[in-house]
């Protein structure tokens, strides 16, 4: 299994445009606009959960552009990045980096001018496993509960609501029937909440 991520009822991709500088294929992004998403996660009710970044293709909306690399530069260090197979990758939340006014640098195979940033909410490596008990699920759907709660405390009929898990596994083409009421589709398990009380 690859990750969690929360099912809603309303896409939740997020564009990052300003700050962005092109050069060939290589982008500079401003740090401070990815710590503006991670400080969101920084507390107890949301702990198992991350944000995961990545670059939509505009002429194919289905499909992530493709990130050769990414890496955290200030004057002083270059930090390499983690860049999954599905091409995404996580940033530290760290108010020193934010400080030091670093940059996120990605190198893109497509034209930058091509990719739209996005940003995935979803676990952290830490819970996945192969079993679940009924109480990891429910802390999880919990944990994506609290985030959008908080988000939408002003403005709570703009934001989605949690209506349940998905399940996103290694394979992209897994196809496995469960029973009747679950079913594996290209590699994305869905638990809906009425779901999630019984398993």
């Amino acid at each position: 299994m690859k990750s969690i991520m929360h099912y809603v009822m309303l896409a939740t991709t997020l564009v990052l445009g300003a700050g962005m500088n092109a050069q060939a294929e290589t982008l500079e992004v401003e740090y401070k606009r990815f710590y503006s998403h991670t400080k969101k996660l920084n507390n107890d009710d949301t702990k198992d959960l991350q944000f995961a970044f990545g670059f939509v293709n505009v002429r194919n909306p289905g499909k992530l552009c493709i990130v050769k690399s990414a890496e955290v530069v200030t004057q002083k260090v270059t930090i390499p990045l983690t860049v999954t197979p599905e091409y995404r990758f996580t940033v530290p939340t760290e108010k020193a980096l934010k400080l030091a006014e670093a940059k996120i640098r990605i190198d893109l195979a497509e034209n930058a001018n091509q990719c739209d940033m996005s940003v995935q909410l979803e676990t952290t490596e830490s819970l996945l496993k192969t079993n679940y008990q009924a109480s990891d699920l429910n802390n999880i759907l919990q944990q994506y509960s609290a985030f959008f709660n908080a988000m939408g405390s002003f403005m709570s009929f703009m934001m989605p609501s949690v209506e349940g898990l998905n399940f996103q596994f290694s394979d992209p083409i897994l196809d496995v029937v469960i029973n009747e009421n679950l079913r594996i589709e290209q590699g994305m398990l869905r638990l809906s909440k009425s779901q999630l009380s019984y398993h």
